[in-house]
């Protein structure tokens, strides 16, 4: 007989969501446990998925809308966003990696929060939250 799953396979991840100019939503993940849910059970094929570059960090998605693809100032706000939950925060110019979700899994039996991404897009921005950058998405 299977063991029941753990309360931490059930319930909903933990985010933070922060709308954007246009209708746009980015969702971040608050722990390793709830970067998983989001990147690997959440996640839409067509979200885009986001994570600085070479240290600890939140998962970031950009939900997608159905007919529209985000410009290159919405993309760079949303990594902006992930470069803020990160270990780089207080940073200058951040590399921030972004790919479509469809593109991210998870290696068998690895930690929570680790995953692997193909067809990667580098971003540099500086770490900021939306309300950060007054009426413009942060660059």
């Amino acid at each position: 007989m299977a063991a029941p799953p753990s309360r931490n396979d059930t319930q909903s991840p933990r985010v933070w969501e922060y709308p954007l100019p246009g209708g746009w939503v980015v969702l971040a993940g608050r722990t390793d446990g709830d970067n998983d849910r989001l990147s690997l059970a959440v996640a839409h094929p067509d979200d885009w998925w986001f994570h600085v570059r070479g240290m600890p960090g939140s998962h970031v998605l950009l939900r997608a809308r159905e007919g529209i693809q985000p410009d290159r100032r919405t993309l760079e706000s949303a990594a902006a966003i992930a470069a803020y939950h990160s270990k780089a925060r207080k940073g200058g110019w951040v590399a921030v990696s972004g790919t479509l979700a469809r593109h991210v899994s998870k290696p068998r039996g690895a930690p929570p929060g680790t995953v692997v991404i193909r067809r990667e897009t580098l971003f540099k921005v500086r770490p900021a939250l939306p309300q950060e950058c007054g009426p413009l998405p942060c660059p």
